[in-house]
């Protein structure tokens, strides 16, 4: 998977799709001058790349304080695993700056139009369609995994998701 579109036409894949946000990032923009949220935002990024690259999925894209992210099936367990990691990390992380954001992550497996979408000489890899919608969703505990999403792990990585977070299943 390429971040800048290449000659492949779109498709209709299954994947995992992953959102991320964070909580009171609102009151946060509010308070911080725009170099000091700029600085941290960047550094939001890096730490959500780096754990979603060293698992072998692909951000898609950055907003603001969100992230939208894609793995193929097969990496579930790669993915869900760095995925919680990432969370409790980056939730300490805020904690130690007194700062009162918590991050929030939804996974969710299902068929997508993947390829490249954009302006003209400017398209780039994204994903399209009602399973993406379905992701973005998820009821927002801090950790929601929809029942496809967690069908997608293996038995040793569902039993692993279980000891670690609380199960959140989409009914559709």
């Amino acid at each position: 998977m390429a971040t800048r579109a290449s000659r492949a036409p779109r498709a209709e894949r299954e994947l995992l799709i992953v959102f991320t946000d964070l909580t009171r990032f609102t009151a946060l923009a509010a308070r911080l001058d725009d170099g000091a949220l700029a600085k941290l935002v960047d550094q939001l990024y890096e730490r959500l790349h780096a754990a979603v690259s060293g698992a072998g999925g692909q951000v898609v894209k950055f907003i603001g304080d969100a992230m939208l992210a894609v793995f193929e099936p097969a990496k579930a367990d790669a993915a869900v695993t760095a995925l919680l990691r990432e969370k409790r990390a980056v939730d300490a992380w805020f904690q130690s700056r007194k700062i009162d954001c918590r991050l929030h992550v939804k996974v969710h497996l299902g068929k997508v139009i993947a390829g490249p979408f954009g302006g003209r000489g400017e398209k780039r890899f994204d994903v399209i369609g009602k399973e993406v919608n379905a992701c973005a969703r998820l009821p927002n505990p801090g950790f929601s995994l929809s029942a496809p999403a967690f069908r997608a792990l293996s038995a040793k990585g569902q039993a692993a998701f279980k000891q670690r977070a609380p199960v959140v299943y989409f009914l559709d």
